[in-house]
């Protein structure tokens, strides 16, 4: 007689990054944009950083990689910012659920997880693995 939620299955990188963004939202230790994203790696607040590989803006992407890896925060990069935007709430979903309108985010700071999951034992392995 177990009543425990289950939590959702993490297999990939993307489904940990989704949830632990979820439970840091939900914990108000989420900044995104450029100019907090920026302000929180220079200041070593951030555990870490993703970014979107399909900014538009080269200059934005060395920005941030150069502040992530001079301040030696982990650096993830994700493919899509329009799946950023949508991970973090930054769309209109319609009748059957669908995204609509969703804004893209090239990058996001992650400055508290909120509450421990699989999700983020997950991402820290990754980071651990991926370390360079």
């Amino acid at each position: 007689m177990d009543n425990v939620v289950e939590e959702q299955k993490i297999d990939t990188i993307k489904d940990a990054i989704k949830n632990v963004i979820k439970k840091s939202q939900a914990a108000d230790g989420l900044v995104k944009g450029l100019n907090q994203v920026g302000k929180a790696l220079d200041r070593k607040d951030a555990h870490v950083c993703i970014l979107a590989e399909d900014c538009d803006d080269p200059k934005y992407k060395k920005l941030i990689s150069a502040l992530a890896k001079q301040n030696k925060i982990p650096l993830i990069e994700v493919e899509s910012r329009q799946e950023l935007g949508q991970w973090l709430g930054q769309c209109k979903y319609d009748k059957e659920g669908q995204a609509r309108k969703v804004r893209g985010a090239s990058s996001v700071a992650i400055l508290d997880y909120g509450e421990q999951s699989d999700a983020l034992a997950y991402l820290e392995r990754y980071i651990k693995e991926h370390d360079k």
